[in-house]
């Protein structure tokens, strides 16, 4: 009778330990972000310890992301999944499937998309904070949401400070990347290309875009980091600007990791990329 108590006392224990901590006992939490803005504000705002996984690799596009098996399994493994949703990497989508722990972040209340689709939300930094605050929630940490929202609302400052006063307010870009950050501080994006970073425009779009950077007397043709130049340098040529990256922040080079770059000092980057562009005092 003592040892059948006894047994009984220890399979009860047993459970109470499995039930702590989401039924891992002494496992350490795993999060997956599906691309580098999303593991940024994991990083953030994730409690010691916790384990942060960026599916997408330095130098590799998030749009080129291809799965591997042990890919799918960290998405099926982890305490939380960050997606950022609406077919912006339709597979990792399909492999996560659904479930309380996937959270789709354009699906964010208040977030005030665009009807073009445009999925670059967080070069914005006053929509970032909707995601910041999102991610904090689903992590059962809103509090840990404020450092990062002050930081995010300074750099807010700065760039409406120095897109002030500015020659041209027109940026050239590679693709549709910068919609959000255009709106918010008053510039006109003309891209090259479409919402696809890969797309090669139609000869009829090329003439357009040449045409415009001739009118406005744009100085600058922007590229990015992770896609080919190609097409920024064609109309920089034929137009007589120069060329320069702006970064739309969907990962970081292998370089910019191996230094330490971040959010913050890539978006400072870009300001001082674009004040230089748009003639700015």
């Amino acid at each position: 009778m003592r040892l059948k108590i006894i047994l009984i006392s220890a399979i009860a224990l047993a459970a109470a330990g499995c039930g702590d901590g989401g039924g891992r006992s002494g496992h350490a939490e795993q999060i997956v972000a599906a691309f580098y803005p999303l593991a940024f504000a994991a990083q953030q705002l994730a409690s010691p310890g916790t384990q942060i996984i960026n599916l997408t690799p330095p130098g590799v596009e998030p749009h080129d992301l291809e799965l591997s098996p042990k890919d799918v399994a960290k998405l099926h493994s982890a305490d939380l999944v960050i997606l950022l949703g609406h077919g912006f990497q339709p597979e990792v989508e399909a492999a996560a499937g659904h479930g309380d722990h996937i959270l789709r972040l354009l699906d964010t209340p208040g977030l005030n998309r665009f009807p073009d689709d445009d999925p670059h939300v967080w070069l914005d930094p006053v929509r970032y904070t909707l995601l910041v605050r999102r991610i904090a929630a689903a992590l059962n940490r809103p509090q840990a949401a404020a450092p990062l929202v002050d930081r995010l609302h300074a750099l807010d400052r700065e760039y409406r400070q120095g897109l002030r006063r500015c020659a041209r307010r027109e940026i050239v870009t590679s693709h549709e990347a910068f919609a959000y950050l255009g709106r918010r501080y008053g510039l006109r994006q003309i891209a090259i290309t479409g919402l696809s970073p890969e797309a090669e425009p139609t000869p009829k779009r090329l003439q357009s875009v040449l045409a415009a950077v001739r009118k406005t007397r744009a100085t600058t043709v922007f590229f990015e980091t992770l896609v080919s130049p190609r097409l920024a340098h064609t109309v920089a040529r034929e137009t007589g600007a120069h060329t320069a990256v702006l970064d739309p922040i969907e990962g970081l080079t292998p370089a910019e990791a191996k230094r330490g770059a971040d959010y913050f000092s890539v978006m400072r980057s870009n300001l001082a990329s674009l004040r230089k562009a748009l003639g700015c005092r």
